[in-house]
């Protein structure tokens, strides 16, 4: 089976949108995890999956079970 590939920049799109929202959606955790499946994750990549996930474990980014948030 083949990997999932991350498109470039993918994740640091995905953060800046997640701060400026606050919610994580379900399509953006899909999209952590695939970045995580990843063998070839930079230092960088790392970080900002780390910084979003504390940011949901503290409080500041609310989990949503909606594919998006925009309305």
């Amino acid at each position: 089976m083949q990997s999932p590939v991350l498109l470039p920049g993918a994740l640091s799109d995905l953060f800046a949108q997640v701060s400026f929202s606050g919610y994580l959606t379900q399509a953006d955790r899909y999209g952590l995890m695939a970045a995580l499946l990843e063998e070839n994750l930079g230092v960088e990549e790392r970080s900002v999956i780390d910084r979003l996930l504390r940011a949901v474990r503290r409080g500041r980014l609310t989990m949503v079970d909606e594919l998006s948030v925009l309305a």
